[in-house]
């Protein structure tokens, strides 16, 4: 049968299927990595472009330049602490048990979702 529905036991694997597991798998942490930084690039976009830019031109003066730059790097240096705070604590329940195996491989794409900021 197939890797998802297989009537055999759960430790008899060939290696064959192991590795389509650890494909998908990467595969799939990728693409939760990629809407990950998709979130967090709209996310800054959108929080610091209202920010700093009141009334849209067809130009942006020097001050609106230089808010967005500066909020960008303070939006993007927040998100990386919370990310390695989210992480820290993921592997602290991990060793207590806190957290299931499913629960950690969701972890590993790179913390908490930029949209949950």
């Amino acid at each position: 049968m197939g890797l998802f529905g297989s009537s055999s036991t759960p430790t008899a694997s060939s290696p064959e299927q192991q590795e389509i597991k650890s494909a998908v798998m990467k595969h799939l942490q990728q693409e939760a990595a990629m809407n990950n930084a998709r979130q967090l690039i709209g996310k800054v976009n959108q929080h610091c472009f209202d920010h700093c830019v009141p009334a849209p031109g067809s130009t942006m003066t020097p001050s609106e330049s230089t808010c967005l730059s500066q909020c960008m790097e303070k939006y993007i240096s927040m998100w990386n602490v919370a990310s390695k705070a989210y992480l820290a604590r993921a592997a602290t329940e991990r060793k207590t048990g806190g957290l299931d195996t499913v629960a950690m491989n969701s972890l590993a794409t790179g913390g908490p979702s930029p949209s949950s900021m």
